[in-house]
């Protein structure tokens, strides 16, 4: 059922190569930058003055103004949020720096069992019992046409600051701060919602040194805030391109050096993990898990609490719940993917382009991961769905290189009007909600539209990787200098390819593959998680080169992401 990768080695332009070595750069590190587009060393500066200056970003010059006018006069503001990591981070940034300001300053965010996403009416019903004069979202807001038309009717003014791709109509907000927007020409169109909720927040402290605000005292530094920006940047998988590479830089910077927001090094402890040795893997995989766990399974407030909170102690304690979550949600998720992959016993995917799943027991809450799963399993875009409100099923999905998802849905909603009762999302990742009724027709209708969208190359799964590794570097100094840099969705990480002799194996605890392989006259340990098929006598294999520690030992070893015969 897995879909067997091309392992396809990038290529690596010369003339980059030779202009990164040049100019004194790691030959090993110029030889990965080179591949992923970096042509000048310039392309690497990741100090915090090459940021993109915030007042290229539409609307936060009226937005500095908005908020600025609205602490002056001591104005009620309620932050709306979203309950993933990314919408947990953009609050806390947005609740730290206001409150650093002097702004009267509370948040609110929807249970994602009962609510459902975004501002909606029912939200703005909500928040008015909190009296706000401002209403300000994060990391959502550019769709809720419907919620900001309520929230301007209870006589509150609104602030939109978002990243996701607007609809074909804009709601009527007093500013909407979105890079996506239309007219924004602003060249980072990857920012996360915590990017442009600090973008804001730099543009709304010069306003306020422009009025004289810190004269008489200290003026905050926002670049305490950067490890949360890092974090969450990181953990919504938005693009790495250089300006995000730089807030993910900054932000891992501070973390190493020990100056970590409390709830951060508490989600660092839960983790087991040293944030002197941070890596953007670290929040990827550990840490935006942990926190993403509040807005899957229990109460996104939960994640945004250790974020904001200066008591230490306190934010171990939560820390150490949502870890307790982290755990309960890969049960379930186990699970979920059990149970998705009985369901395609037999699956052909010759003969679909598309993958929709549903049973009545999964939870709404982990259904994306399990999508996900199933896309790196078959190469094919998936949508798994969970009951949702009452007669509805709710859908989140993942795509593949070579599909936008919500562009997709789209033209589902477009073929079958009535269909889709909400979408929205990403490229890669969307949600949906669906009568319940309506998941069969559901099935046949997207698997049509992606059919003809996506070409059979497409489909392909593609393994891209970095070539092969020269001895040298296959030692704790390559693993090092790997480690420590910034790595993410669009600046992958490097995957190596060679060819092995398996000298022995053996599985560890029945599921993952342990092995020793050699390579001319030269050892190495390996590993492949979850995969307890026995490898051939020779392979080929894709790997990444990690650090075992042992014992207070480290050494190299070889993480397996395939193999095939030699």
């Amino acid at each position: 059922m897995n879909a067997q990768p091309r392992i396809h080695p990038r290529p690596v332009p010369q003339r980059a190569l030779a202009m990164l070595t040049q100019a004194g750069i790691h030959p090993l590190l110029a030889r990965l930058y080179a591949a992923r587009g970096v042509v000048a060393p310039s392309d690497l500066d990741y100090s915090l003055g090459a940021l993109l200056p915030p007042d290229a970003l539409t609307g936060t010059r009226e937005a500095a103004e908005l908020l600025a006018d609205a602490i002056e006069a001591g104005a009620r503001m309620v932050i709306v949020a979203d309950y993933d990591c990314d919408g947990a981070t953009a609050c806390a940034v947005g609740v730290r720096a206001l409150r650093a300001f002097g702004a009267d300053v509370h948040y609110l965010v929807p249970d994602r069992a009962t609510m459902g996403y975004g501002l909606t009416p029912a939200m703005v019903e909500l928040a008015a019992r909190m009296e706000p004069d401002l209403l300000i979202t994060v990391d959502n807001g550019i769709a809720s046409v419907e919620g900001i038309a309520a929230a301007r009717a209870h006589g509150m003014a609104t602030l939109i600051t978002d990243h996701h791709l607007p609809g074909d109509e804009l709601p009527e907000a007093d500013v909407i701060v979105n890079p996506n927007q239309p007219g924004c020409d602003f060249p980072s169109k990857a920012l996360a919602g915590v990017g442009v909720m600090f973008y804001v927040m730099l543009a709304l402290r010069a306003e306020l040194r422009e009025r004289g605000a810190f004269a008489g005292g200290k003026e905050p530094n926002l670049g305490d805030l950067l490890d949360i920006v890092a974090l969450g940047t990181v953990a919504d998988v938005v693009q790495l391109d250089r300006n995000n590479r730089i807030l993910v830089s900054q932000g891992l910077a501070r973390m190493r050096a020990g100056r970590l927001q409390p709830g951060v090094r508490a989600l660092f402890a839960a983790a087991g993990r040293d944030p002197a040795r941070a890596a953007s893997t670290d929040l990827g995989f550990l840490i935006g898990p942990r926190l993403n766990a509040a807005g899957r399974l229990s109460d996104m407030s939960l994640g945004i609490e250790c974020l904001i909170t200066d008591d230490a102690g306190r934010a171990l304690n939560i820390a150490q719940e949502l870890d307790k979550l982290n755990r309960e949600r890969r049960a379930i998720e186990a699970d979920m993917q059990e149970g998705a992959l009985a369901r395609l016993e037999g699956f052909d995917a010759a003969e679909s382009a598309s993958v929709s799943l549903y049973e009545p027991d999964w939870h709404q809450g982990v259904v994306g991961i399990v999508a996900g799963r199933i896309k790196e399993r078959l190469h094919r875009p998936t949508i798994a769905f969970a009951p949702g409100a009452e007669g509805e099923i709710k859908g989140s999905g993942r795509s593949i290189p070579g599909l936008h998802l919500r562009d997709a849905l789209d033209l589902v909603s477009k073929r079958a009007p009535d269909l889709i009762l909400r979408f929205g999302g990403h490229a890669m990742a969307a949600g949906l909600a669906i009568r319940t009724g309506d998941f069969d027709r559901f099935s046949q209708v997207f698997e049509e539209v992606v059919a003809g969208l996506v070409s059979p190359a497409d489909l392909t799964r593609r393994m891209d990787t970095d070539g092969a590794l020269e001895s040298g570097w296959m030692s704790l100094e390559g693993a090092r200098l790997i480690e420590q840099d910034i790595w993410g969705q669009g600046f992958p990480a490097p995957l190596f390819d060679d060819v092995f002799r398996v000298e022995n194996q053996r599985l560890l605890k029945d599921r993952h593959l342990k092995l020793q392989l050699v390579r001319g006259s030269t050892r190495f340990d390996a590993i492949r998680f979850n995969h307890a098929d026995g490898a051939p006598p020779d392979l080929r294999a894709a790997f990444r080169l990690s650090i075992n520690e042992y014992n207070g030992v480290s050494s190299v070893q070889l993480m397996l992401e395939h193999f095939e015969p030699a």
